[in-house]
Formats: structure tokens, C-alpha cells, sequence
């Protein structure tokens, strides 16, 4: 078997803004193995400033990952255990390289065009009149769920767009999520959840930053609406370490993104620690490419969670790969009209 990594930059549409400034490119890494003339192909999705293995000598670990490949995928992942994009790249590699068809990695109803996956509409942080706009275009949609970030512009002023959406809209017309990235400050945090209950809303991620357990665990027992754990989960890496944190905080909800939380098989402990908890859970992709989208969507799928998944469309770049992905309604769904504009042998 041989492997190989290669780089590559999508570039934003438009400029993206979160909590953490305003995005204009993001870096991305695939991983191509090939086996008697055969190749699969998986992704490692870093956010820089964001993932746990945002740090020197992340390509070394690739190249050192691809002149290994011969140790397997089960062990590799226990070697990779602090760079859980990488881990989530050789996962998906190998299951594509084990499949009939490297980008049909998990056949299923949803593979068929069956069945869809509802999705959350992510409405990103920006000035209020690009916010509302954004809204009004996702309920135009179909959404029956959108996202907002928030945490970037006056509160005020984001509490007046969520008075907008209540004043057209019931709770049971649009579940409204929010998340703010952490942006809270400690002391006001739990003030600023008392204002934003007004709304009705279905939860909020990471009110404040992550490492502040204490805190959001009296948040997470006085918050007049649910808290999901996001942030709070990058760098938690063996199911002891998990389960601590779980029953510190003893969250409502967990968002998990399997690029930052050790690919499926790392995702899966949480899922089983989170459901012996009673704690709900969703997943999320964290701004792959349609690659490493495709292959989060279709694992989604046989999880058989009917809320709401936190999946992008792959429609923010300019340079993405077309694919059988589409958004119709508020559900994701795969099409098989539509094919993959991408060679692996290009790689």
C-alpha cells in the first residue's frame, strides 16, 4: 500500500466572520492511498486558530502518517490520538479505498435518494442588514432550523434579530439555535442566557470559553434553556478524559465535528458516553470540502438521529468539487443525478 498528502485552499465565496475574526481561505490536507491499482481518498480538515492540532509540525505527522500507512487503520488512529483531523483522514481513506466506489463509503437509503438528513441553515456573523438577509433567504429555503452566530456585533442588535424571527415565526414554525463560539464573558454569561430566552430558543453553543468547567457547569445547572458543548470538546482525547468532562458539566447537549474529535471512531465514544449520560448530541461538520462533507453525511445518516444536523452544503467556495450533495428544504439529500467532478488520479 502506499500513501501520499497533498494540500490544498478553498477559498470563501465571501468572506466569513465568526467569533474569531473573518475567514477568507481555509487550508485543508487529503490523504490518497492506493492498493493494486485501486485509491481511496480522505480528508483532514483543519481550522486553523480552532483545531487541536493547529500546531508545528502538522505536515511531519502527515508524511510520518503516510510512510506508516502499513501499520493499519486501527493502529494509526491510537498513534494520531492528538491529531484527530489525521485521524479522521486515514479513517475515511481506508473506507474508501475498501469501497466499491471510493466516494460511496457507507451505501444506505441516504446513498440511494431515499431518505434526507434535516440540516440546520447556518446563518453567519456579519452586519445586521447581511444577517437579516441571510435569515430571510434560509426561510425562504424551507429551513426549519437556522443557526446564528452570534457574539460578533452589539447584542443588542442580535437580540433585535431574533425579535425578528419570533415576531414572523413561532418556536414551532423555526427552531432557532445560536452559537457563540465562546464569546461571553463569565460574569455575564448567564444574564445575557436570561435575554435570550425571550425567544424560545432550541439551545446555544458554547456560551463562554472552553477550560472554564466550573463555570459552565453552574451554567449548564441554572441556564434557563439547554447548553451544548462544542469548543469544550477539542482536545478531550481518551474515553476517561471524556466521560470526567460529561459528568462535570453535565452538559443538555453535545456538538461533535469528527474532524475535531478523532473521525468517527473517536465520535462514537462520545456518542456512547453522552447516551449513557442522557445527554443529547448532533453532529457537524466543520468547513471540509465536499470530500470530507460526503463522507460526515453519509456516516451521519446511519446514526439515526432524526434532529436536525449541523451539515454545510459545500456551497461556500469558489473551488469546492461539485458533488451529489444537495439542499432542498431544509434536508440534505444525495442525489444520483448529479456526479463528482473530481478525479483521484489528479491527485
Amino acid at each position: 500500500m502506499f500513501a501520499s498528502y497533498h494540500k490544498y485552499i478553498l477559498n470563501f465565496k465571501r468572506p466569513s466572520g465568526t467569533s474569531r475574526g473573518v475567514m477568507t481561505e481555509k487550508e485543508t490536507w487529503f490523504i490518497v492511498l492506493e492498493q493494486y491499482g485501486k485509491k481511496g481518498i480522505g480528508e483532514c480538515g483543519i481550522l486553523r486558530g480552532l483545531s487541536i492540532d493547529d500546531r508545528p509540525g502538522y505536515e511531519e505527522k502527515l508524511q510520518w502518517a503516510c510512510a506508516n500507512i502499513h501499520l493499519g487503520k486501527d493502529q494509526l488512529w491510537e498513534a494520531l490520538l492528538e491529531f484527530p483531523s489525521i485521524q479522521f483522514g486515514v479513517e475515511m481513506a481506508f473506507q474508501s479505498l475498501a469501497s466499491e466506489n471510493p466516494f460511496l463509503l457507507f451505501p444506505s437509503d441516504f446513498t440511494k435518494g431515499i431518505k434526507s438528513i434535516p440540516i440546520n441553515g447556518l446563518v453567519w456573523m456579519g452586519e445586521e442588514a447581511f444577517m437579516k438577509q441571510q435569515i430571510e433567504e434560509k426561510l425562504a429555503d424551507g429551513f426549519r432550523c437556522i443557526k446564528l452566530k452570534i457574539g460578533a456585533i452589539d447584542f443588542d442588535k442580535e437580540l433585535q434579530l431574533l425579535r425578528y424571527i419570533r415576531q414572523h415565526f413561532t418556536p414551532e414554525q423555526v427552531e432557532i439555535r445560536v452559537d457563540a463560539n465562546g464569546a461571553f464573558d463569565l460574569n455575564k454569561a448567564l444574564y445575557k442566557l436570561m435575554q435570550l430566552s425571550e425567544f424560545v430558543l432550541h439551545s446555544i453553543e458554547q456560551p463562554i470559553q472552553k477550560n472554564n468547567t466550573d463555570s459552565m457547569a453552574e451554567l449548564c445547572k441554572t441556564t434557563p434553556f439547554p447548553i451544548a458543548l462544542d469548543e469544550e470538546l477539542i482536545g478531550v482525547f481518551t474515553a476517561t478524559e471524556k466521560e470526567e468532562l460529561l459528568l462535570k458539566i453535565k452538559p443538555q447537549y453535545i456538538i461533535l465535528k469528527p474532524s475535531f474529535v478523532g473521525g468517527f471512531r473517536g465520535t462514537q465514544e462520545w456518542i456512547s458516553l453522552a447516551e449513557k449520560h442522557n445527554i443529547g448530541w448532533w453532529i457537524t461538520s466543520a468547513l471540509e470540502s465536499n470530500i470530507g462533507l460526503n463522507a460526515i453525511a453519509q456516516w451521519t445518516f446511519t446514526l439515526n438521529n432524526l434532529m436536525p444536523q449541523g451539515l454545510g452544503t459545500g456551497a461556500l467556495y469558489t473551488n469546492n468539487f461539485d458533488c451529489p450533495l444537495q439542499v432542498s428544504e431544509g434536508q440534505l439529500w444525495y442525489s444520483s443525478e448529479l456526479n463528482w467532478d473530481l478525479d483521484i488520479d489528479t491527485f
